[in-house]
Parts: structure tokens; C-alpha cells; sequence
């Protein structure tokens, strides 16, 4: 048997007193996340859910997201995280295809948009049969008449819970993941996946207890999920909770609270680095970290160079996605350091570099970077044909054209897919499509990753429109941030004439990626 709410359930037992997470002024002991976990739990079985049921959590990185995760789990049951900037068509799908039966969605203030569209994607999911709000406090007055708040839900709950005993292959959450093709799919991660994972963290970084954590990454996100989130709770490990980036926000609580380990995405090194004060030594500020660690996306070399200069502070890359727990490659401590490469495979995996038939390729060439091993999904939630195309003989085949040197580093190169990573945050491009194409003055568009300094890549919709339609770029693109996440809508919109098409009509992205270098 085997609970992944085991790492806060024991951190609680050896360290009852010790602050787990500090968020703003607060703080909170691994007891106190413990008991109000149990609460949710005993709230969970109270509405009648079950062992195996879905449950899906948006929540931004304040101690309400770990409790009510481990709750979720203790209950048996499986957490479904959405992002808090999802739109009223995206929530509904997800709670949908999902099988939500509840949904615990923050909204903070009753103006806030996510109050809006939390409760109208719910009221679109009608398999969904209970909606709890998450105030900024434990509040039982609700801005939404009948709906309960979280401060309601735990009110006359008991601090104690005997945690169900699932077993290790048993679902414990479902995240939903890019791809190029149709929507997002649900990747369903166990037990066994996300612990070892989290264990694996712990090994690859040297983590201590004594180490301080900070976490600026969206613990909806699978990265924030193990490397900060479960991997903290595993060593008893202080975090300071940062719900949003602001490079001077960070360098301030790091200072404060002598933070050891940062992780994010290049994008926010290219901040960190970048970043300037009048009344503070940055440099100095910086002084407690003794490690980096960057994912998401490939972080630039001369990034990692500057960044290293300044605050002589190493950052370890590594290579993850969310059907792999996610760590699958990192550049270990205690051996090499390869700039630009993603280090090599974690303990337990096996990695390789294979051709189209999955043969392996040897040292030096390009082809499909393919794993197998403890952190491997279970597969696509209720979509067969798509997990039987991504897992085949055991292997995963990750859409990522990647190279391996002569010592069994990894270095990513390519994408055989149209994939878009921008700040760390997966985007595929039909959707977007969709979604403008829903304009009534356009008539084609495709859309591409372009490079990005900051972002690693930003998006760009290539649009023919009708004939006569007038709109423009920026009207077009206040139309399509209405519609989808807020890190989804195009920056940038070329209109064209025609889009280059090969010879059965199929729109040559390459070719419209090229014209724009």
C-alpha cells in the first residue's frame, strides 16, 4: 500500500513544529498543513466521495494548495490541478473530461475573474456536483449565494483522519498536458510515479533538512508539483510560497528567509538577472542560494553564464514533461556540468536516442528522445489511442529531437512536434487556431513559436482574412485573450494574403517559421 500523503503525514510526525510554509507574514507548521489536510479529507468522504474519484484543485501557491491536495489524496481520491488561468470553456472541458465530482477553485476577492470563470466553467460540467470557493481567508461568507467556501467546508471537520490505503499503481493525480493535436490530455501519474520522483529530487539537488526553499513556480504545475512542492514535504523542508513572479518580490523573500534552493524557468533567471534596485544589494541578497535548477524549457547558455557571473550561484539543468513525474535527464552533482545539455538520465531510468522504428541511435545523431522507467505515466485518462501512440514496448516517445554525446549527455535540439514552450508553460497551436478562427474576419491562420529573449519563445498568429474584413492586430488579439489563457493569446499577428501550402494543402509551418527569422 502506498499514500503520497505520506510525505506530509511523516514530515508532521518528525517535525511537528517546524514551519512548513511561510506566505507573506504567515507561517504554518507541518502539524497545522497536516490537520487542516485531515479536514478536508473527512469534508471529502462527508459529500460522499470515494477511493478513485477525481477532484479538481485551481489554487495559486499559498498553503491552501498543499492541504487541500493532501486532502484530496488521504480521501483516496485523485487531484485534478487546473491552472488558476484558465477560461470558462477550458475549465469546463477539463472538469468534464476529467470526471470532477468537486472542484475547489480560489478566487481571492469576489471581483476577481477567476470567481467568474471558475463558476461558469463548473456550471458547464455537469458531472461536477460541487463547487467550493478558496477565499484569501478561511471566511464562511460566500460571494456566490449556495455555494460553500473553503472556511465553510473544514468549519466543523475533525483534525484526524485515517488516511485510505491506496495502492502505488492507484491514480494519484491527473494533469492535464499539450499536445498538437485536438485538446489537452489528461496524464495520469500514481502514487509510485510521484513519489520516486520526489525522492530522485532529493538525491539529485543534496537536499538537507536544513535547506530553505522558495517557490514562485504554479504548484498546478507539474515541476512546482514534485521538485518543490512534494520533494520539500518529503525532507521536512521550510518553503516560502510567492503566488506570482516579480524578480525584486523574489530577491527580497529570498533574503529574508536565507533561502538555499531556487528552481524555475529560464525566463525567470533572464528576470533575476536583469533586475536592478535603488535601496537593495541584489548581489549581496542573493548570497544564501547555493543552487539553481532550471526547467521547462532549454535555458540559454549565455543566460546561464551571466547569471553565474553576477551571483555566483551554479544552476543544474535538467529535462523533464508531465507524462515523466517530470525529471528525466539532469546534470548531476558531483560530475560534469555540461552547459547547454540536460545532464543525463536519473537514477532507476534508461534514455535513449531512437529512429522512427524506436531502434537506438548511437552517439552523435539526431532522432526521438525516448525513456522508460518509475516516473513513466500510466497513460492518457480515457484516451487509448493516444497513449498507445505515446507509450509503445514500455518507452515513451517524448516528441523531443534530442542528441547524446560520447559521455551520455543530453542535449535537445528540436521538436518534432508544433508544440510552443513559452515561459516554461506548454502551448500547442490549434488551439489557438480555434480560437481565432471563431473571429467572423478571418478566414485562415496558423499559428508558430517565434524566438523570444525573455520568453524562450512567444506566439504568432499568421492570418488571412476575408475579403473586405477590416480588423486589426490588436483587435484581434484582445478577441482571442478573452478566450483563452492568459500565456496562450498571440503578441504578435501577420496578416497575410495566403499561407504557404504543400502539395495535399497542408500548411507549411516551417516555411512561415523560416520567413520570420
Amino acid at each position: 500500500m502506498l499514500n503520497l500523503s505520506v510525505l506530509l503525514e511523516d514530515s508532521a510526525r518528525r517535525y511537528p513544529d517546524k514551519t512548513a510554509y511561510i506566505f507573506g507574514d504567515a507561517t504554518y507548521t507541518f502539524s497545522q498543513i497536516n490537520a487542516m489536510a485531515n479536514k478536508v479529507a473527512n469534508g471529502l468522504k462527508k459529500l460522499g466521495l470515494r477511493r478513485g474519484d477525481k477532484v479538481a484543485l485551481s489554487c495559486i501557491n499559498q498553503p491552501y494548495f498543499p492541504i487541500i491536495y493532501n486532502g484530496i489524496l488521504k480521501a483516496g481520491c485523485s487531484v485534478v490541478p487546473l491552472s488558476v488561468l484558465l477560461k470558462k470553456d477550458e475549465i469546463a472541458y477539463q472538469l468534464s473530461n476529467s470526471d470532477a465530482k468537486a472542484y475547489f477553485c480560489f478566487v481571492g476577492t469576489a471581483d476577481l475573474p477567476m470567481l467568474r470563470e471558475g463558476h461558469a466553467g463548473f456550471k458547464e460540467a455537469p458531472t461536477c456536483e460541487h463547487l467550493i470557493i478558496i477565499t484569501e481567508t478561511l471566511t464562511t461568507e460566500s460571494p456566490i449565494q449556495g455555494i460553500k467556501t473553503f472556511g465553510t467546508f473544514i468549519q466543523d471537520e475533525a483534525h484526524t483522519f485515517a488516511t485510505a490505503q491506496t495502492k502505488p499503481d492507484d491514480t494519484a493525480v491527473i494533469i492535464y498536458t499539450s499536445g498538437t493535436t485536438g485538446r489537452p490530455k489528461g496524464a495520469e501519474l500514481s502514487h509510485a510515479n510521484l513519489l520516486m520522483n520526489a525522492m530522485s529530487c532529493v538525491s539529485l539537488f543534496k537536499i538537507v533538512h536544513e535547506d530553505v526553499f522558495i517557490t514562485v513556480l504554479p504548484m498546478f504545475h507539474i515541476f512546482a508539483m514534485t521538485v518543490k512542492m512534494n520533494a520539500a514535504l518529503y525532507m521536512g523542508i521550510t518553503n516560502v510560497l510567492i503566488p506570482r513572479f516579480d524578480a525584486l518580490t523574489v530577491i527580497r523573500a529570498i533574503h529574508k528567509n536565507k533561502v538555499t534552493v531556487f528552481a524555475g524557468v529560464p525566463t525567470m533567471y533572464w528576470g533575476l538577472l536583469n533586475s536592478k534596485s535603488d535601496d537593495l544589494n541584489i548581489e549581496s541578497a542573493m548570497k544564501s542560494l547555493r543552487i539553481g535548477v532550471s526547467g521547462g524549457a532549454s535555458l540559454p547558455v549565455q543566460v546561464l553564464y551571466d547569471f553565474e557571473k553576477r551571483f555566483d550561484i551554479p544552476i543544474y539543468e535538467g529535462y523533464g514533461m508531465s507524462e515523466g513525474s517530470p525529471v528525466v535527464t539532469f546534470n548531476h552533482f558531483g560530475r560534469t556540468r555540461k552547459p547547454g545539455s540536460v545532464g543525463t538520465a536519473i537514477w532507476g531510468l534508461e534514455v535513449k536516442i531512437a529512429d522512427e522504428k524506436g531502434k537506438q541511435l548511437p552517439a552523435g545523431e539526431k532522432g526521438e528522445l525516448l525513456y522508460r522507467g518509475h516516473n513513466v505515466m500510466k497513460g492518457y485518462y480515457k484516451n487509448k489511442e493516444a497513449t498507445r501512440d505515446t507509450i509503445k514496448n514500455g518507452w515513451l516517445h517524448s516528441g523531443d529531437i534530442a542528441v547524446m554525446d560520447e559521455d551520455g549527455y543530453f542535449f535537445i535540439v528540436d521538436r518534432t512536434k508544433d508544440l510552443i514552450i513559452r515561459g516554461g508553460f506548454n502551448v500547442y497551436p490549434r488551439e489557438v487556431e480555434e480560437v481565432i478562427m471563431q473571429h467572423p474576419d478571418v478566414s485562415m491562420v496558423a499559428v508558430i513559436g517565434i524566438p523570444n529573449a525573455q520568453y524562450g519563445e512567444e506566439i504568432k498568429a499568421c492570418v488571412v482574412l476575408k475579403a473586405g474584413a477590416t480588423v486589426s492586430e490588436q483587435a484581434l488579439i484582445e478577441f482571442t485573450k478573452q478566450l483563452i489563457a492568459s500565456y496562450k493569446y498571440p503578441r504578435h499577428i501577420q496578416f497575410m494574403a495566403a499561407l504557404p501550402l504543400n502539395a495535399s494543402g497542408k500548411i507549411l509551418k516551417t516555411a512561415l517559421r523560416k520567413s520570420d527569422n
